[in-house]
């Protein structure tokens, strides 16, 4: 297995490279998940002064045969950011290292239990996204991006993925989203067979939302989706 190391609006050094390969170190990695099946590196670096403490990005995505495990960090820079996303990967590998050798029942966490058992769950996501306020003037100029405009000068970055997975319990969907170190989680409930996002509140607090059509609606959207609060 290699390490693919690639850089997002930005150029990755060789150096950098070479410093990737000492510090994800393979034989560690694969000690505690041997289905490894690829290691990715993406390097961003957001060029806005006013962030320079977190101007540069590392994300590490390991895809094995199990869920997908994700960890990233943002530092004033690369090797700093390295550093930190390397900790919380290898954190979160281990917790499914001891997942996996001491698993009780079906070896499900229940969403009770997440909050003791997966590192950094507390924590809130690392994503600095502003608000773009909105401008009344028509001399302010407008960007098109796909189906999105955008007044003024952004910065606005959009980031499309496709991802597949088999339906999954509400319980399993919440220890993946703790994995991916993210807020939020969409799958499709494997008990209801209904799209679904699960997403964190307050501290240890957690929602879920289950999206179904409406029979009696029109084929389009009067307006925009369910918020994420309550």
């Amino acid at each position: 297995m290699d390490i693919v190391v690639k850089g997002r609006k930005t150029e990755v050094p060789e150096r950098f490279r070479k410093h990737v390969a000492e510090k994800l170190k393979l034989d560690k990695i694969q000690k505690l998940d041997a289905k490894v099946i690829s290691l990715d590196v993406e390097v961003s670096k957001e060029h806005n002064p006013r962030q320079a403490d977190r101007s540069d990005r590392v994300e590490i995505t390991l895809r094995s045969r199990g869920p997908v495990i994700r960890a990233e960090a943002a530092a004033a820079d690369p090797y700093a950011a390295l550093d930190l996303a390397t900790g919380k990967l290898e954190a979160r590998l281990r917790k499914q290292h001891d997942k996996r050798h001491n698993r009780r029942g079906n070896g499900r966490l229940s969403a009770a239990a997440v909050a003791d058992s997966v590192p950094g769950v507390a924590e809130l996501s690392a994503t600095n996204g502003r608000p773009l306020a909105e401008e009344a003037t028509e001399s302010i100029p407008t960007t098109k991006i796909g189906s999105i405009e955008v007044r003024g000068e952004g910065p606005l970055v959009v980031r499309e993925k496709m991802h597949t997975a088999a339906p999954m319990t509400l319980d399993q969907a919440l220890y993946e989203m703790e994995l991916v170190g993210h807020d939020f989680y969409l799958f499709v409930d494997s008990e209801t067979k209904q799209p679904s996002v699960v997403y964190r509140r307050h501290a240890y607090d957690y929602g879920v939302i289950h999206l179904e059509t409406d029979p009696l609606a029109g084929s389009e959207a009067g307006g925009a989706g369910g918020a994420l609060g309550g």
